[in-house]
This record gives structure tokens, C-alpha cells and sequence, in this order.
């Protein structure tokens, strides 16, 4: 590799970072942005961010407000498929990684991190001689579509270092893709990151404000999930274990907090008999933080998973969980002590869990529990460990 970040940056000058993702939209891995450039040491960093897909913006202000500059790579001509749906495909751009090379070598980086697969891909094929390249893995590998999978095996080894947001995560990564461990140097690290709520717990009055938000009887027993409508996170699998739910909880009421390509199929699913009017759909929110307080626990019934800053979150909120067995969250959620770790792919088993956690002690002594567990989650100590690989690969 050559270039200027082949040697450290001077120290009367701060290291010059791009963060590089496919999107900001309002989804788990671009929350993960948000919260760490929260806690960025400005001393001795300076963190920009681009993305590629112009109409998954709604985070933009936030980086903004964080003191983060950002640039959208993607041509704004081009309008989504459907702008309501954050998986909407538009028409194909094939210009951003040429913008991407010239933003590069305009802004001198010292290295780019990089956050999505395809963004990835670009990165490492147009600016690996120009600048030190990051990646955090967000996902498991074996459940990448072929292209993803085979562009990856070509390119991971330019990588100087990756980050993986789970155990389960860094498991799926085949160690001959990685760069060459040297003394003292470890290319692969596990971080798991955590929400940035501002350390308040939800005080006297939280839970009736909340569900006045979403219109909800003040004493239903009411589940919750914020997650985007995608095949991985299942939602279909979660209606279906809350119709088994009311068989023995009339009452109960499901918050699906999210937009995606599948919200018609399970606005009709949730339109039948056996659901009709106990199913709430919010659309992307912006305020989730004052909504959660309005979940008696928190649902994700999800077939795959790296390790979702919503659960972390929900947990950080004091509030009983119930999940599947996928990723990283059995890595933070133990079977019977903050809530219930139940197979993917099982409606019943999520139902019984849910209908498990509708005991009121139950659910006090497991959200406690929550509690207490999300204490460990620590963006700005994971921003600080993320700084300290920065300075490992240009040190190199």
C-alpha cells in the first residue's frame, strides 16, 4: 500500500477518518453511527461520513448536530423505488464509487471504515492505495447473497483490520480472508457497542405518556419491536405467535415500530379475525426512546441477526426481552435472567415466552435484570477501543 497513511499522522495533526455506509436511514447499524460519533475524541480525531443511497437520509441531522460533516455519494436525480421503504431499489447509479474515489482523494483520509459490504467492496477495490481501510462486520457472513459473499472473499484481505459487533459475527469470518496477525497486532476484534440514550432511565409518568404517544389502553398487556419490515427480522413469525398469545391474553396488543418492503403483507396478515385491531403500526419514529417506556417487553423474533442496538436499547430502558436464539443476542441475553432466549423459526415457543413474560413479577424481576446487564453496554468505551485500532493500523 501506498500513500500518506502509510505513516502516522503527525501529532500536531488529528487523524483524518471517513466512516463509509450504504445508507442513513433509521436502521440499527446507522444508529451505531450516530452514538459513536457522539463520543469521538476531537483532540485527536476527525470523522466524516458518506453514503451512497440519497433517500435513506433521516439520520443525516443527527451526525450533523454531532459536528460530523457528510456527503451523499449517490446521484439525487435518482429517486427510490418507494422513499417509504428503506430496502426500496432504485434505478441503478453506477457513478457513486467514482465519486467516492474523488471524495478520497480530495479529503486525504488516513482511513476509510467502512460499514456495508457493496460500500466496502468500492472502497477496497478504488481507494485501498490511497488510505488505510477499516471494516466493521455487521452481519453474518454465510448470509450474504452469493455476489456479496464472493466480492468480499476478493477484497477482505485489504482490509488492515475488521471489527465484528459480536462473537457470533467474528465466528462466520474465515480466518485465511483476514490480514496476517503480526506480534502484538490482532486484525480481527470483537466490539460490541451499545445505545446512547443519555443515561436516563424513564422516569414517573414515562409508561402513561408513551402509550398515550401510541394511542394504547393504559392497562393492556403490550408487546414491542423496532425493527425495519425484512425478511431476517421476521415479523410474520411474530404476528403469528401474537395470535397464539391471545388465545390466553384476549387483551394483548403488538407494537411494530419500522417501515420496510413487506408492511402490506403484514398489514393484511394483522387484518384477520384473529388479530384485527390489536396490531399498531408507527412508521419510522424518530423519538423511539420515549416510546419504549410503553412496552410491557420488548419482541424480536428475528432468523438473523449481528447484535441489534434496538434490543440493547430496550434492555437499556429496563425492559424485559424475549428473542431468538440468532447472532449476537444470546451473547447479552441469558435464558431466564433478563427476559427469554427462544429458537428462530418457532412461533409457539415465541409465544409462550411472551405469554410467560405477561406475569407482572415475572416481568419486573427479568426488566431489573435488563437493567442491570445494559450497564455493560458502553458506546463511549467501544468509540475509544475503535480509536485505538485506528491508531494500531497507521502505527503499522
Amino acid at each position: 500500500m501506498t500513500g500518506h497513511a502509510t505513516m502516522p499522522p503527525s501529532s500536531t495533526r488529528k487523524t483524518h477518518v471517513l466512516w463509509l455506509t450504504k445508507g442513513l436511514g433509521r436502521g440499527g447499524a446507522e444508529q451505531l453511527l450516530v452514538n459513536c460519533a457522539r463520543h469521538v475524541d476531537r483532540t485527536r480525531f476527525e470523522v466524516e461520513v458518506a453514503y451512497v443511497l440519497p433517500w435513506k437520509d433521516a439520520l443525516v441531522p443527527a451526525l450533523r448536530e454531532a459536528g460530523v460533516t457528510v456527503h451523499c455519494l449517490g446521484d439525487r436525480s435518482r429517486p427510490a423505488a418507494d422513499p417509504r421503504h428503506p430496502e426500496a431499489v432504485a434505478p441503478a447509479d453506477r457513478t457513486w464509487p467514482l465519486r467516492l474515489r474523488r471524495l478520497v482523494t480530495a479529503r486525504e483520509y488516513d482511513i476509510v471504515h467502512t460499514h456495508m459490504p457493496v460500500p466496502a467492496v468500492a472502497a477496497r477495490v478504488l481507494a485501498a492505495r490511497r488510505v488505510t481501510l477499516v471494516h466493521t462486520e455487521h452481519n453474518l457472513w454465510h448470509r450474504y447473497r452469493t455476489p456479496t459473499r464472493l466480492a468480499n472473499a476478493w477484497t477482505y484481505r485489504r482490509n488492515s483490520a475488521v471489527i465484528a459487533v459480536s462473537h457470533a459475527v467474528a465466528g462466520t469470518i474465515t480466518p485465511t480472508r483476514l490480514p496476517r496477525p503480526r506480534a502484538g497486532f490482532e486484525p480481527l476484534r470483537v466490539i460490541h457497542h451499545g445505545p446512547d440514550l443519555g443515561g436516563v432511565v424513564p422516569g414517573a409518568g414515562a409508561r402513561e405518556r408513551a402509550r398515550r404517544l401510541l394511542d394504547l389502553d393504559p392497562d393492556s398487556y403490550t408487546c414491542g419491536v423496532v425493527a425495519n419490515f425484512t425478511a431476517k427480522k421476521d415479523h410474520a413469525g411474530l404476528l403469528e405467535a401474537h395470535a397464539l398469545l391471545r388465545r390466553t391474553e384476549p387483551g394483548a396488543r403488538l407494537v411494530l415500530v419500522g417501515l420496510g418492503p413487506l408492511e402490506a403483507e403484514l398489514r393484511e396478515r394483522a387484518a384477520r379475525p384473529d388479530l384485527a385491531g390489536s396490531v399498531v403500526f408507527t412508521g419510522s419514529r424518530g423519538d423511539v426512546p420515549e416510546l419504549l417506556p410503553a412496552f410491557d417487553v420488548f419482541a424480536l423474533g428475528s432468523r438473523q441477526e449481528g447484535l441489534p442496538v434496538a434490543l440493547m436499547e430496550a434492555m437499556a430502558t429496563g425492559l424485559p426481552v424475549v428473542v431468538t436464539d440468532v447472532g449476537g443476542m444470546p451473547e447479552i441475553v441469558t435464558d431466564g435472567v433478563e427476559g427469554r432466549v427462544v429458537p428462530s423459526g418457532d412461533p409457539a415457543a415465541l409465544a409462550a415466552a411472551l405469554a410467560q413474560a405477561a406475569d407482572p413479577a415475572r416481568r419486573r424481576a427479568w426488566g431489573k435484570a435488563a437493567r442491570l446487564r445494559s450497564e455493560t453496554f458502553d458506546v463511549a468505551g467501544a468509540q475509544s477501543r475503535i480509536e485505538d485500532v485506528y491508531r494500531e493500523v497507521l502505527a503499522r
